[in-house]
C-alpha cells in the first residue's frame, strides 16, 4: 500500500510564473510554493528531548529539518543570517511549537568566529545541551567566468559555507557528549560541479572532506559523536530564483525531472540523527533525484 507521502504530486519545470528575487530570497516570494513536510511528516519520537542547533533555519531545507526534528520530540534552535529572513525564521519557530517543542531563535552572521561562539553559549544558556549540530546555512551567486568571481565574492562564499560550520563544530566540541551528532550539508557539487558556481561547489567539496576527516578525528579519539553529510540534489528554495540565471526550468536535467522540495531532504537528517544510526560516521548520504553521485 502506498503511503500518502509517496502519492504527493511535487512541482516540476517549466515554473512558468516563476521570476527573479532579491538575495537571499523569502518564502513568500516563492512561486510554486516550497513543501517543508507542514502536511505530511509523523513524528515518531525518535530524538525525544534532544537539542538541535539548525543554521539556515529560516527557510527550505533548514524549516524542513526543523519540524521533522520538532516532531520528532527535539527542542530546535533556529538560526537565520539576515534580518529580512527574521518573518520567516519566526514561521518555522512557529512550526516547531505548535510540535509542542521550544524554539530559541538567534540572527547571526556565521561568518564571525565571535558570533558562532555566541551561539553555541545562547544555545548551552537556554537548553543546558547540544545533542545535535546541523550546519546548513550556506550562500551561492552564478556566474558564467572565473573573471565574474571577485575575491568579495569567494570571501563571502567560503566564509559562509567552510568558516562558519568550522567555527561552530569547535565551538560546540567541548559540548558534544557521547551519542551526539554533526550533520554537515554539503551537495551534489561535491561530485558533479555546476560550471556556473565555481566557487559555491569548492566549499561543498571541502565540506565533504572536513566531514570525513572530522569524523575519522572523533572516531580515533573515542569521543563518541557521529559526524555525517548530506549532498543535496537540486532543492526549491529561496537561494534558487534569487542566486540562478534560469530558474524556470530548475531541476529538469535530473533523472526524475524535477527539483526536490525541502521535505523530501528531512527524513535523511532525521535518520543520521538518531541513536539507530549509532555505526554510521564519515558518510555522505546522497539525495540526488536519481543522479548517481561518487
Amino acid at each position: 500500500m502506498k503511503t500518502k507521502h509517496s502519492t504527493i504530486k511535487y512541482p516540476k519545470p517549466p515554473f512558468t510564473n516563476q521570476r527573479k528575487i532579491a538575495v537571499p530570497g523569502t518564502e513568500k516570494e516563492m512561486n510554486p510554493k516550497v513543501n517543508h513536510g507542514e502536511k505530511t511528516y509523523k513524528g515518531n519520537d525518535r530524538l525525544k528531548d534532544k537539542v538541535a542547533i539548525i543554521t539556515g533555519a529560516d527557510s527550505g531545507i533548514g524549516r524542513a529539518v526543523a519540524i521533522a526534528y520538532a516532531r520528532e520530540g527535539a527542542d530546535v534552535v533556529v538560526c537565520y543570517g539576515y534580518r529580512i529572513e527574521e518573518e520567516d525564521a519566526r514561521e518555522t519557530a512557529k512550526w516547531v511549537k505548535q510540535a509542542g517543542r521550544k524554539a530559541l531563535l538567534i540572527e547571526s552572521d556565521i561568518r564571525s568566529e565571535d558570533n558562532c561562539r555566541e551561539i553555541i553559549d545562547a544555545a548551552m544558556k537556554e537548553f543546558g545541551k547540544i545533542d545535535i549540530l546541523i550546519n546548513n546555512a550556506a550562500y551561492q551567486m552564478a556566474h558564467l567566468s572565473l573573471q565574474e568571481i571577485t575575491t568579495e565574492d569567494l570571501k563571502h562564499t567560503f566564509e559562509t559555507n567552510v568558516f562558519g560550520m568550522f567555527y561552530l563544530c569547535k565551538a560546540a566540541e567541548k559540548h558534544l557528549k557521547p551519542g551526539s551528532c554533526i550533520i554537515n550539508t554539503a551537495s551534489v557539487n561535491s561530485y558533479d560541479p555546476n560550471v556556473i558556481l565555481l566557487d559555491y561547489a569548492a566549499t561543498k567539496g571541502a565540506i565533504q572532506n572536513f566531514t570525513a576527516n572530522l569524523a575519522q578525528m572523533y572516531a580515533e579519539q573515542g569521543t563518541g559523536v557521529r559526524v555525517n553529510a548530506i549532498a543535496p540534489g537540486p532543492v526549491w528554495t529561496p537561494l534558487i530564483p534569487s542566486t540562478m540565471p534560469n530558474a524556470k526550468h530548475f531541476g529538469k536535467k535530473y533523472p526524475l525531472k524535477r527539483p526536490a522540495q525541502p521535505a523530501e531532504l528531512a527524513p535523511a537528517y532525521v535518520f543520521l540523527a538518531c541513536s539507530e544510526c549509532s555505526y554510521v560516521s564519515g558518510a555522505t548520504i546522497p539525495v540526488t533525484g536519481g543522479k548517481v553521485a561518487f
